[in-house]
């Protein structure tokens, strides 16, 4: 499959309910998109379809090279290991240092040889800025620097592709611009697509990529953002 994300005629349900229907959406491996939409629009469905929290209810779906509609329970942590999820609360395990959560996630995803887990955790660490805290615990660090972290963890099997759920939305305006410009540039150093659901639309603005708006039950793209109001129904 060429595309990292390809859903043709999508249905999503939750309890017996559609949530969104005739979702057609393909992400190559070099693209960076955001989700936008009101809260409670479906936004975070679509993320934990792709993720396979909820199944796909109708149509064909493929993320990362999985197949969604034949996704059996012990398919899905391949699947996630395939790829990266970052949170807007980064998720990060409050008792253990840096290390040890990244450490913590490779033993959970497979890996053996403690030297290669060691060897990977630094590179990532150094590819997001905070190879210093490799040993500070995160109640020691800030909100950028957590999310920093969450950022390396999501990198650390190299995955095809990274959902980032509101991953600026706990941080200050100047924060979420660094660490949109880490996502932006880590996502072309190791050759991953991004697709990110966000409020912010000053970072859509500021950093131009695809633009996908959850709305009326359905994903469609945005061509331009100029003059646009992505809360107005249109």
């Amino acid at each position: 499959m060429s595309n990292v994300i390809d859903i043709k005629s999508g249905e999503i349900k939750q309890s017996s309910v559609t949530v969104l229907r005739d979702i057609n959406i393909d992400i190559s491996s070099n693209d960076i998109v955001y989700l936008i939409g009101k809260t409670g629009s479906g936004k975070s469905s679509l993320l934990k379809t792709l993720y396979g929290e909820l199944k796909m209810h109708a149509g064909t779906g493929g993320v990362a090279g999985f197949d969604l509609n034949k996704l059996r329970k012990k398919d899905i942590p391949n699947l996630r290991r395939s790829i990266g999820i970052v949170f807007q609360d980064f998720q990060l395990l409050t008792d253990r240092s840096v290390l040890k959560n990244l450490l913590f996630v490779m033993g959970a995803s497979g890996w053996k040889d403690k030297g290669l887990m060691e060897k990977r955790a630094k590179e990532v660490l150094q590819l997001v800025g905070i190879e210093n805290k490799i040993n500070s615990m995160p109640y020691a660090l800030s909100g950028g620097e957590q999310q920093r972290v969450s950022i390396a963890r999501a990198l650390l099997n190299k995955p095809k592709l990274i959902l980032a759920d509101e991953p600026t939305g706990n941080l200050d305006p100047e924060t979420s611009e660094e660490i949109m410009r880490l996502l932006i540039a880590v996502a072309h150093e190791e050759k991953t697509a991004v697709l990110m659901a966000t409020h912010d639309m000053t970072l859509v603005e500021k950093f131009p990529g695809r633009v996908l708006r959850v709305a009326e039950g359905t994903v469609k793209e945005v061509n331009s953002m100029i003059n646009f109001d992505p809360f107005k129904s249109n």
